[in-house]
C-alpha cells in the first residue's frame, strides 16, 4: 500500500497535498497501466470527492490544490484561466543561465500542434554549481538553480521555455539533454526530473482572502540538490 499523501493545507473547501515526483494527478489515456492517481488516493485517504484545481506533471512535485465543492473548483478555475493564481518553482537546469529573464515564447499545443498559445515564464537564478565531471561534450558539468514564476498555464510550460532557452531542466526525458539525465542517474542515483512547485497563491473562494500554500523541504530534492554542489 502506497504511504499516505500529506496534506499541506485542508479546510471545508479546498485541500492542497504535496504530489511526490512520479505520481499522476488523475488517469490518464497514455498511462494505462498505471495503478496509483492522487485524485483517487486523497480522496479514499480524506473520504471526500476531490476535484484538482490545475494540474502538476507527473515527474513535477509540490504543490497541488484540489477543491471539495463545484462552487470552489470554478471559482479557482476561473482565476487560474485569468492568471490570478501565483505559482513558484525551483528547477536545476542544464549551464549557467543569466541573472534573471522573462521567456516569451509561444507555445504549440502537444495534443493539437495547429493550436498556437502564448506563453510568458519569468526566471532567476538563485545559484551556480560546477563539478569535474566531463558530461558530452563539456569537460565540467555545470548547472543553476533557477526559480519559475510562470504567468500563463500551458502544458509543459516550465520544461519547454528552458529547454527552449537552452537551459532544459535535469531530469527531463522529454525535453531535456541525454547527456545531462544519464549524468544524474549514475552521479546522484535519481530517475528523476528537478523540478518542484513551492508554492501556490490564490484567492479563497468562501473568505475572499489571500491563500498562500508552501510545499516546505523535499528530502529527495534537497539531497540531489547537495549532491549537484549547490549548498
Amino acid at each position: 500500500m502506497a504511504a499516505p499523501l500529506k496534506i499541506i493545507y485542508q479546510d471545508e473547501h479546498y485541500v492542497a497535498i504535496d504530489k511526490p515526483a512520479g505520481l499522476l494527478v488523475h488517469r490518464s489515456a497514455l498511462d494505462v497501466h498505471e495503478t496509483e492517481f492522487a485524485l483517487q488516493m486523497l480522496r479514499d485517504q480524506i473520504g471526500r470527492v476531490v476535484h484538482p484545481c490545475h494540474r502538476l506533471d507527473r515527474p513535477t512535485s509540490g504543490v497541488l490544490l484540489f477543491a471539495l465543492d463545484q462552487d470552489s473548483l470554478r471559482a479557482t478555475q476561473k482565476e487560474f484561466a485569468e492568471q490570478g493564481c501565483d505559482k513558484a518553482y525551483r528547477a536545476v537546469v542544464r549551464g549557467w543561465a543569466n541573472d534573471e529573464g522573462e521567456i516569451d515564447n509561444d507555445l504549440k499545443g502537444e495534443e493539437a500542434p495547429h493550436k498556437i498559445q502564448s506563453a510568458q515564464t519569468n526566471y532567476r537564478t538563485l545559484a551556480k554549481s560546477e563539478l569535474p565531471h566531463a558530461v558530452g561534450r563539456y569537460r565540467t558539468a555545470r548547472f543553476s538553480l533557477v526559480g519559475l514564476a510562470p504567468k500563463t498555464g500551458r502544458k509543459h510550460q516550465l520544461r519547454r521555455h528552458m529547454a527552449h532557452i537552452r537551459h532544459p531542466i535535469v531530469g527531463d526525458t522529454r525535453h531535456g539533454d541525454g547527456a545531462q539525465n544519464r549524468f544524474l542517474r549514475e552521479h546522484c542515483g535519481c530517475q528523476r526530473m528537478m523540478l518542484r512547485a513551492d508554492s501556490l497563491s490564490f484567492t479563497h473562494h468562501a473568505s475572499g482572502q489571500r491563500l498562500s500554500l508552501e510545499a516546505g523541504p523535499e528530502e529527495e530534492f534537497d539531497r540531489i540538490l547537495e549532491q549537484l554542489g549547490f549548498a
